[in-house]
Formats: structure tokens, C-alpha cells, sequence
């Protein structure tokens, strides 16, 4: 017999599962050489290859990211998380993670009024990270005892705003006061000076993009604590240096030319300037190369990349320019444009703008996007076609 009576209630639905970012999951972006048949293990890391530690910097650095994206999505603490992966499948924890205050100017005006607080939201912008060698076993004396890790900019995300607004200092030069620099530094400083770091471990850092920024500040730092006697391995992935030479097309060939002009003019120029006008600068200058010359972090750049190009160029042309004429070349590499500008209007530099080495680590594949972290766990394939070169100062 049929059933006569009022429809049964419909059953509720499950509530939707939340969306999850693919490029967060470390089992599918992540570095499939470096996985065993199973994605939950990962292959026997060899700490004396290049690859192994350039791939291992990079997924930590990518943990930064996820860090944040979680942290704004409330899912740090969900059976979602995603970001442990990226550091557990190599045998490291976090120790800690690196956080400040926004710096936006919507929360800076939120700080001065009275009763509201939403300028006080802080978010994360790196980690520190501890090597635990499986089973117990002895760490490998390449391996590192800990990775202290930056990234870069968010996207679509809120703390874009802020991230954005250091990127325009790193391009002004004048981040080196910023708030999330000047916490780094503190951070780092603190760290290396509380922790005994065993059996002469090793203390490396890393970051993409801004977060490379916030690195190679915190290594000039370093180098500059004379007390600390560190050289502390360094892994800058996309560092930003943007340069007017990055603006030439190296394909035309008269755009060969102009570069080679204005690179000559240029370094006539500063040559001049130091000598004539700006001999304590320049004197200032060639003592601080000195100090941090022993330090060659490792850059690894992209030819694609207008960002980090500049240290392509800036590497090219100063050694063109030591084979062409040395006296000119040695005077010119330690003084910037920015550097000099600051020095007019009486500011002291604590640091040079520059580098005076490096090694520097080149992706010349034409396929991929150019700036993307990705790139630098991968294997050598179509997407990184690696070369390298070291530049020492003095030439």
C-alpha cells in the first residue's frame, strides 16, 4: 500500500569540505624526485649535493607560505593542515615561528584609535626550523642544525597590503629600518646568541623573493658581528635587484651597445664622484666590502626574471668592467647610486647597497614562470637548466 502521508524531512546535507589550495599540498607540488614509490616517504637525502639542499631550502621556504595562508584561513591547528609536510618529510620541526605586527597603513592608522584593535593583527613571515636526524642517527657534518626561513610576498591575501609596501622600500632602499627587517635581525640575533648549536652544526638561511631580502639583510647583519665569527650558509631564491640594465633587451644588438655604454658611463661616474666629491663614502664603503667579502650566499636567479635579474647584471658588468679598466671597476663596484643618494642627504649607510661575492646560480630554461618558487625544487629538466658562477671580491 502506498504511502499517503506528508513527504519525509530531506536528509540535512553534509556541510561542504573546505577548498584547499593545490599548490599547498607538498604530495602534489612538491619535489616528486625526492619522494619515494610512497608520497608520505621521502629518498635518502644526500647533504653534499647541490640539488638535495637547494630542494630541501626551497619546500621550507614554501612551509613559510603555507604558515601564513593557514594562519588566515584558521587552519593551523584542522586536520587539513597542509604545512607540516613541507619541512617533516625532510626531518625537520619547528622550533618557532617568526611574526610582527602588520605594518599596512590601514593598521597604522587602526593604532591610534582609541578602543579598536584590528591594527594589531599579526601575522607570520618566517620559521626557524630544527634538523632531526632520523632514527636517531648522527647529523651529517654538511647538514644543517637549523634553517631560519623567510617568504615572500602573499597574494590574495591580507597581509598583501604590507608586503607590497616593503617591496616598494626594498626598490627605494630603504628597508633596512623597516619593522619586519629590523624584527628579523633581532630574532635571528637572539637566536644565535641563546642557542648552543651542537657538534659545530650549522645555522643556514633562506628566503624567496622579499623573504630573500629579509635574509640577505639578516646575513649582513650577521657578517658584520664581528663577535659571532659566523659565515652562515645562505639560500636566496628570486632576490630582488632591479636595475636599470634590466631594462635592456639583450637580443637587439644595439641595445648590447647601449648597455655596454651606459654600464662604462656609469662606473666613470660613481668613480668620480667617490674620488672628488664623496672620498669618506667611498672610503666607508670599500671597508664594509671588505668585512662582508669573506660571506658568498647563494643566489639563485632567472635571466626572465625582471626582478632578480639585476643581479645578473650587476655581477656581468663588474667583472667586464674589471678586465676593461681595474682602477676605474674598484672604485665604481662599491658605491650604488641609492647608497650615494642617502649619504648626500646625511644618511650614514650601516651596510652596503651591493654584494661583493656571490655565487650565483642561474635558471636559463625558457619555459616556466620565472619567479616562481617552484622552480628551484625541481630536478634539472626543461623548466631549470642550472649554471653557476662564483664572483669573490676583490676581482
Amino acid at each position: 500500500m502506498a504511502w499517503k502521508g506528508p513527504a519525509p524531512p530531506a536528509p540535512t546535507p553534509d556541510p561542504p569540505l573546505p577548498k584547499l589550495d593545490s599548490d599547498e599540498d607538498f604530495h602534489i607540488t612538491g619535489p616528486r624526485h625526492m619522494m619515494t614509490i610512497s608520497p608520505t616517504e621521502t629518498i635518502e637525502i644526500d647533504w653534499d649535493k647541490e640539488e638535495h639542499r637547494r630542494c630541501i631550502t626551497a619546500c621550507l621556504v614554501r612551509g613559510t607560505y603555507v604558515l601564513e595562508s593557514e594562519r588566515t584561513k584558521s587552519r593551523e591547528a584542522s586536520d587539513d593542515t597542509r604545512a607540516p609536510a613541507w619541512w617533516e618529510s625532510f626531518h625537520f620541526r619547528k622550533l618557532c615561528v617568526l611574526e610582527c605586527e602588520c605594518e599596512c597603513v590601514f593598521c597604522q592608522i587602526g593604532r591610534h584609535i582609541v578602543d579598536i584593535d584590528f591594527g594589531r593583527q599579526r601575522f607570520i613571515y618566517g620559521a626557524i626550523f630544527e634538523y632531526v636526524p632520523p632514527g636517531g642517527s648522527p647529523r651529517h657534518p654538511s647538514a644543517p642544525s637549523y634553517v631560519v626561513a623567510f617568504r615572500g610576498t602573499m597574494r590574495r591575501d591580507a597581509t598583501t597590503v604590507g608586503d607590497m609596501r616593503l617591496n616598494l622600500r626594498i626598490l627605494l632602499n630603504a628597508h633596512h629600518s623597516c619593522g619586519r627587517f629590523s624584527h628579523a635581525r633581532e630574532k635571528v640575533r637572539e637566536f644565535l646568541n641563546s642557542t648552543a648549536i651542537p657538534n659545530g652544526g650549522l645555522v643556514w638561511m633562506a628566503g624567496h623573493s622579499l623573504g630573500a631580502s629579509i635574509a640577505l639583510d639578516g646575513g649582513r647583519d650577521m657578517m658584520a658581528q664581528r663577535e659571532l665569527n659566523l659565515n652562515i650558509p645562505t639560500f636566496l631564491f628570486n632576490p630582488p635587484h632591479v636595475s636599470l640594465a634590466a631594462a635592456f633587451n639583450n637580443e637587439l644588438p644595439m641595445a648590447k651597445v647601449a648597455k655596454i655604454v651606459v654600464t662604462s658611463s656609469s662606473y666613470f661616474f660613481k668613480h668620480g664622484l667617490g674620488t672628488v666629491l664623496m672620498k669618506r663614502h667611498k672610503e666607508d664603503m670599500g671597508e664594509q666590502f671588505k668585512q662582508l667579502s669573506p660571506w658568498i650566499p647563494n643566489l639563485y636567479v632567472h635571466r626572465r626574471d625582471f626582478i632578480c635579474k639585476g643581479f645578473i647584471d650587476y655581477f656581468e658588468q663588474r667583472e667586464q668592467m674589471h678586465k676593461l679598466l681595474p682602477g676605474v671597476a674598484a672604485s665604481g663596484t662599491t658605491l650604488s647610486y641609492r647608497d650615494m643618494c642617502l649619504f648626500l642627504f646625511g644618511m650614514h649607510k650601516e651596510r652596503p647597497h651591493l654584494l661583493p661575492s656571490a655565487m650565483l646560480w642561474e635558471n636559463q630554461s625558457s619555459v616556466g614562470n620565472p619567479h616562481e618558487l617552484r622552480q628551484w625544487w625541481l630536478p634539472q629538466g626543461p623548466e631549470l637548466v642550472l649554471s653557476r658562477k662564483a664572483y669573490k671580491w676583490p676581482a
